[in-house]
C-alpha cells in the first residue's frame, strides 16, 4: 500500500513589514506586536523576526494544547534554543530519546515528596528576609524576593551554606539580567573580549564550573553522602536505565538551568503577587481570613490569578521535525518555528472576561 503523501503547505497569514522593523517592534514589545497581530488576523499568525526567522504565533487554546501535546518526534525544542546560554547538557537543549531519558533521569529530585523536604527552607528564608521589612511605608518587593528565591534554591540544591554559595550569590543575578537581554541575539562566534557582553557571560560561566566542581567534590567526600536529600546528592546518585550517570558538565549545565531559569522566574511571579494584591484588597482579606483555616480554595485560586494577569513566561517554543505538522486549518511545514503565546491567551476577553481583573472565582 503506498504511502500517504503529507498534506500541501498552508500557512497562517504574515505580517506584510520588513523583517528588520518586525525584529525592532517585536525585541521591544513584543506583547504589543502580538496583540495588535491577533486583532489583524486572528489567533494564529506569522512573524519574521531575527534568530528564528518565520515563526508561527499560536494565540488559540485548543491549538495551543495540540502543540504541547504532541510527541517531541514530531515537535520538537525551538531552534535555537536555551542552550546557548545554559550549555549543551541542560535539558532545555535535549530533544527526542536524549530529552525522555533526562527527564526521567531527574523525576526524583523533583518528585512531590522530595519537594516537600524544603518547606523548612523556604519558610526560614522567608522570615529572614522579611524581619527586615519597613512597616507603613511602600518598598519594592522585588529584591527581596529575588534572595528569597535564590537563596532557598541555593539551600535546597546544595545542603549548605559557605563560600562556594557565597560566590554564587555574586554570580548569578548579573548573569540571570544580562543572559536574558542577550536571549534574543544572535551569538557571536566568539566572545570579543572579558569586557564585551558574551565575554562577561563566558567569565561568569568559568567561575561557576569552578565551584560546582569543588561543591561536587565536596558532596562526594561526605561521609554521609548516601543520606542526603539535597539536589546535587539526588543527581550525583541517580543513573540512567543502563546504568550510567550524568557528566559533571551535564550535572554543572542542569544545576545553572534551576539557578538561573528557576529563581529568577518564581521571584517576579512573587513580586506580582504583592502587586495584585494591594490592588484587590477584598481578595487580601479573604486569604487572610483562610488563612486561619484548613481551606486553601482561595489561595490556589490567587497562585492561577496572578500567573494569568502577570504572566512571567509568555511565549513557549518548538521546532517542526514532522515532514508537515497540521495546526487546526493549516499545513507547517518541516523546520518552521511555532510559537505559542501563553500571555495573549492569558489576555483573551473572550475567555476571561475583564482579563486584567484578578478573578478571585478562578
Amino acid at each position: 500500500q503506498a504511502a500517504t503523501a503529507p498534506p500541501a503547505i498552508k500557512l497562517p497569514p504574515a505580517s506584510r513589514l520588513p523583517k528588520a522593523l518586525q525584529g525592532v517592534a517585536f525585541s521591544i514589545s513584543r506583547r504589543w506586536v502580538v496583540r495588535q497581530m491577533a486583532r489583524r488576523h486572528g489567533d494564529v499568525f506569522m512573524l519574521n523576526v531575527p534568530v528564528y526567522g518565520h515563526i508561527v504565533v499560536v494565540a488559540n487554546p485548543k491549538l495551543a494544547k495540540q502543540v504541547f501535546t504532541s510527541s517531541p518526534d514530531v515537535l520538537g525544542n525551538i531552534q535555537p534554543n536555551l542552550s546557548r546560554l545554559l550549555g549543551s547538557g541542560s535539558v532545555f537543549a535535549l530533544d527526542g530519546d536524549d530529552h525522555r531519558r533526562r527527564r526521567r533521569l531527574l523525576a526524583p529530585p523533583f518528585h512531590g515528596k522530595s519537594i516537600k523536604n524544603y518547606e523548612t527552607i523556604i519558610e526560614e528564608e522567608t522570615l529572614r528576609e522579611i524581619s527586615g521589612w519597613p512597616e507603613g511605608t511602600p518598598f519594592a518587593t522585588l529584591p527581596s524576593t529575588m534572595r528569597i528565591t535564590l537563596n532557598a534554591i541555593l539551600r535546597a540544591v546544595f545542603g549548605a551554606e559557605g563560600a562556594e554559595l557565597d560566590e554564587l550569590r555574586r554570580i548569578l543575578p548579573p548573569w540571570v539580567t544580562l543572559g536574558s537581554r542577550l536571549a534574543a541575539l544572535p551569538k557571536p562566534a566568539r566572545t570579543y573580549g572579558r569586557y564585551s557582553p558574551w565575554g562577561r557571560l563566558a567569565e561568569w560561566r568559568r567561575r561557576y564550573d569552578v565551584v560546582i566542581d569543588k561543591l561536587i567534590e565536596d558532596e562526594l567526600a561526605d561521609p554521609d553522602f548516601e543520606s542526603r536529600n539535597d539536589v546535587l546528592a539526588l543527581m550525583l546518585r541517580s543513573t540512567y536505565e543502563d546504568g550510567s550517570a550524568m557528566s559533571r558538565k551535564d550535572i554543572g549545565d542542569e544545576l545553572l538551568t534551576l539557578l538561573a531559569a528557576g529563581h529568577e522566574t518564581t521571584a517576579a511571579t512573587l513580586g506580582w503577587a504583592f502587586e495584585r494584591l494591594s490592588r484587590h484588597r477584598d481578595v487580601l482579606a479573604g486569604l487572610v481570613a483562610e488563612a486561619d483555616t484548613e481551606d486553601n480554595e482561595l489561595r490556589q485560586a490567587t497562585i492561577l490569578e496572578v500567573q494569568r494577569t502577570k504572566t512571567v513566561i509568555d511565549l513557549a517554543g518548538r521546532h517542526v521535525y514532522a515532514p508537515v505538522f497540521e495546526l487546526g486549518e493549516w499545513a507547517i511545514p518541516h523546520g518552521s518555528s511555532i510559537v505559542v503565546s501563553i500571555w495573549r491567551m492569558h489576555d483573551n476577553a473572550e475567555a476571561f472576561p475583564d482579563p486584567e481583573r484578578l478573578d478571585r472565582k478562578s
